[in-house]
C-alpha cells in the first residue's frame, strides 16, 4: 500500500495551504487556504486536479477536511469549497480554531469586496452555512471519523487553536503539522506531541534555513527601533494581522510602555481587537503557562496602554504606534496608512513577519530606501520611510524543523509551506544528517510513498510451543582473568556462560479461503510430503599436539579460537566442540574416509562437520587449528 499527496497549494511556495493524502484508500483534505497574492482565482487552490471529482461529487471524494489553523492561508478558501464546490462532507478543526475563524474570513470578505470592490467569491452567509458544517476537536482527542480512519489533534503554538493533525488508516500513520513553534512566546506555549509510529510526516519550512537569535534580543531590538522613530518625533507602522503577533507585540510594547512611562499613544486599528481578546479570555487553557498562572490577577489581554485607531488620526501631528491589518500589506487599512506615512523620512514601518511574494511587504523587505513601489500600472508611492524587518513570526525555525523530524523519526518527510531554494537546501539536510527520505513536490504533483501494512495471522500448536521452551545455552569463555599465586602472574580463566535465545523460526503460510498462518518447518514439509534433506560436510586433518600435556587438545583448541573469535558463541563439551552448525572431535578412525592430509609427527588427527550455511566460518575455524601448535 501506499500514501499519496497531491499538493494543491503551499508546494515550494507559502501560500493557500492544500494538501490531498490518500491512506489505505481513504482521502483526507489538510487545510484549504487562499493565496493573499493574487486576487484572481489562482488564489485558490485547483480543487478539479482531486481525483474522481468535480463540482458535484466532492463530498464522495473526501472522507474529511481537516483545518489546522484560523489564518486565511488556510482556512480562506474553505467557504468557497463547501457552498460554491459544493463539499458536504466531515470538517474538523479546534474549537478556538472554529469559534476565530468566521470572523477573520468576515474581515477578509469587507476589506476586499466592500472597500476594493473585488468581485465576491463567497458571502457573509456562505461564511455561516460553511461553519455549521464543522465539528470541534480538543487536543488529544481521538476522533473516529469513519472505522478505518481516526484522526487526532496536538498543540501547536503558532497562534490561538492551531494543531498538529495525526491520521491513521489501519497500520499506515501520519502527521501534518500546519504551522506550528517549537519555542514558547509571551502569549502561546511551544508545540507539544507525542512520539507516534509514522510512515509520513508532511512540515511547513517557512523557516528552512533561518536560524533566529535569542526571542530577547529580538525584542530589544524591535523597542530600541520603536523608541528611536518615536523620540525623533515619527509614526510607525506595524502591519499585523489581527489575532496572533498583535497580541504578542502589545503585550511587549504594553509592558514596556509602564516600565519607561512613555505617553506616546499605542493604536490598534482593526476592530477585531475586542472581540479577539475576549476569546483569549475565553479559551485561555491555550495560552502559555505564565498567563494562565497570571490570569486570576491580571489580564494579560487587558492592555493600558492601547486605544481604538479612527482614521482621522492618520494625518494627525506627532509620535504614534499604530498596529493595523492586513499584516502583509496586500490591502486594507494597513496599506492605505503606508500610502500616508511612506513619504516621510521620520517614519517607521516595522514588518514582524513572513511576507508572501507579490504582497507590498514582500517588496518592501527587499527594497533600499528611498525607492518607489508600484501598486498597479497607474499607482506609484514614493518610500522614503525606514523599514525595519524583525522575524516575530510565529512559525519555527529551521533547527525547529530539526528537532521535531528527529524526534517523531517518520520512515519519510514532506516539506510544504516554504520557498524553493531553502526547500531543497533543508530536504538535503535531512536526508544527510537524519538518514530519512525527503520530497519538496510543487504545486499540483502528487508524491507517491510505501506505507506499513501488517498482517494479522494464526499460528500452529507446535510453533506456540517452539516459542515458549527454552533455547538454553552453555557457553565456557575465556575471558575472565585470575591472579595465579603459585605463579605469581594472571591467568586467563574459562567460567561458564548462560544464554537464552528464545526465538522460534516459522513460516508464514497462505491458503485459499483460509487466514494466514504461522507454522513450524517441518509442518510444511510434512503437508507437501516432503522429506527433509541438509547437506553437510566433513573433513579431517592433523593438529600438532604434545600427548603428555596436562590440558586435553579440545581444551587447548577451545582457548585459541575463543581468542581468536571472541564474538561468536562456544560450546565446550567433553566429547566435541561446537559453533553454530560446526562440530570438532578427536579422530581415532585410523580409517577414517575423510582424511585429505598425511599425518604429521606428534600430530593428533581431528574431525570436523557443518552444513552449507557456515562454509565461510568452517574453513576460518580450520585454518587457525591447522596452525595451533599444542
Amino acid at each position: 500500500m501506499a500514501i499519496e499527496c497531491l499538493v494543491l497549494g503551499a508546494g515550494q511556495e507559502v501560500g493557500k495551504s492544500c494538501v490531498v493524502v490518500t491512506i489505505n484508500g481513504k482521502r483526507i483534505m489538510f487545510d484549504c487556504g487562499m493565496h493573499m497574492g493574487y486576487s484572481d482565482m489562482r488564489r485558490y487552490p485547483d480543487f478539479s486536479l482531486i481525483p474522481k471529482s468535480n463540482c458535484s461529487d466532492f463530498t464522495n471524494s473526501l472522507a474529511c477536511v481537516i483545518i489546522t489553523h484560523f489564518h486565511l492561508d488556510h482556512i480562506g478558501a474553505l467557504p468557497y469549497f463547501t457552498e460554491v464546490c459544493g463539499y458536504n462532507g466531515p470538517i474538523y478543526m479546534t474549537y478556538p480554531t472554529k469559534a476565530l475563524a468566521p470572523l477573520m474570513l468576515e474581515d477578509y470578505r469587507k476589506v476586499m469586496v466592500d472597500r476594493r470592490g473585488e468581485e465576491e467569491t463567497f458571502t457573509s452567509e456562505d461564511i455561516v452555512e460553511c461553519m455549521k458544517k464543522v465539528t470541534a476537536v480538543d487536543l488529544k482527542q481521538t476522533v473516529q471519523v469513519d472505522k478505518d480512519l481516526q484522526i487526532r489533534a496536538y498543540y501547536a503554538g503558532h497562534v490561538l487553536g492551531a494543531a498538529m493533525i495525526y491520521a491513521k488508516v489501519g497500520d499506515a500513520g501520519m502527521v501534518y503539522t500546519g504551522d506550528y513553534n517549537m519555542t514558547p512566546d509571551r502569549h502561546l506555549g511551544a508545540a507539544r506531541i507525542d512520539r507516534l509510529q509514522l510512515d509520513l510526516v508532511i512540515t511547513e519550512s517557512t523557516y528552512a534555513t533561518t536560524y533566529r537569535d535569542s526571542k530577547y534580543a529580538r525584542e530589544r531590538e524591535f523597542l530600541k527601533a520603536v523608541h528611536n522613530c518615536i523620540a525623533g518625533g515619527g509614526k510607525v507602522l506595524i502591519p499585523t494581522f489581527a489575532l496572533g503577533r498583535a497580541q504578542e507585540l502589545c503585550m511587549l510594547l504594553d509592558d514596556y510602555w509602564e516600565r519607561m512611562n512613555l505617553k506616546v499613544p499605542i493604536y490598534f486599528s482593526s476592530g477585531l481587537t475586542i472581540q479577539a481578546n475576549m476569546y483569549y479570555q475565553i479559551l485561555i487553557n491555550w495560552t502559555s503557562q505564565k498567563v494562565k498562572d497570571t490570569f486570576t490577577t491580571r489580564n494579560a489581554f487587558d492592555f493600558k496602554n492601547v486605544c481604538s485607531f479612527d482614521r482621522s488620526l492618520i494625518t494627525a501631528p506627532g509620535p504614534c504606534v499604530l498596529f493595523a491589518t492586513p499584516g502583509m500589506v496586500s490591502g486594507g487599512f494597513s496599506l492605505e496608512v503606508f500610502k500616508q506615512w511612506a513619504p516621510s523620512e521620520q517614519n517607521l514601518v516595522m514588518l514582524p513577519g513572513y511576507c508572501v511574494a507579490g504582497t507590498i511587504g514582500h517588496k518592501l523587505m527587499s527594497a533600499k530606501i528611498p525607492t518607489q513601489i508600484h501598486l498597479d500600472q497607474d499607482t506609484r508611492i514614493d518610500v522614503r520611510c525606514q523599514i525595519h524587518q524583525l522575524s516575530f513570526s510565529p512559525h519555527t525555525d529551521a533547527k525547529g524543523i530539526m528537532d521535531l523530524v528527529k524526534f517523531l523519526s517518520p520512515k519519510h518527510v514532506m516539506l510544504v509551506h516554504g520557498e524553493k531554494p531553502n526547500m531543497a537546501t533543508l530536504k538535503e539536510k535531512i536526508r544527510s544528517e537524519l538518514g530519512i527520505k525527503c520530497y519538496d513536490p510543487a504545486n499540483n504533483e502528487t508524491v507517491c510513498i510505501p506505507s506499513t501494512n501488517y498482517i494479522k495471522a494464526r499460528y500452529s500448536d507446535a510453533f506456540q510451543e517452539s516459542s515458549l521452551c527454552p533455547n538454553f545455552k552453555f557457553l565456557k569463555t575465556s575471558s575472565r582473568q585470575d591472579f595465579d599465586s603459585v605463579n605469581s602472574h594472571m591467568r586467563t580463566k574459562p567460567f561458564l556462560q548462560v544464554c537464552d535465545d528464545r526465538m522460534a523460526e516459522g513460516m508464514l503460510t497462505l491458503q485459499k479461503n483460509q487466514n494466514p498462518k504461522v507454522v513450524t518447518q517441518n509442518e510444511v514439509m510434512t503437508s507437501l510430503g516432503l522429506e527433509k534433506h541438509e547437506v553437510k560436510f566433513d573433513h579431517c586433518f592433523p593438529v600438532v599436539y604434545v600427548a603428555n600435556s596436562k590440558i586435553s587438545l579440545l581444551k587447548q583448541l577451545f582457548e585459541r579460537l575463543v581468542q581468536e573469535f571472541p564474538d561468536l558463541n562456544m560450546e565446550d563439551f567433553p566429547e566435541h566442540l561446537q559453533i553454530q552448525s560446526f562440530v570438532v572431535f578427536v579422530c581415532s578412525n585410523e580409517e577414517c574416509p575423510h582424511r585429505s592430509e598425511q599425518k604429521k609427527c606428534d600430530a593428533v588427527y581431528c574431525c570436523c562437520s557443518w552444513s552449507l550455511a557456515d562454509e565461510k566460518l568452517a574453513w576460518k575455524l580450520i585454518s587457525v587449528m591447522k596452525e595451533f601448535r599444542g
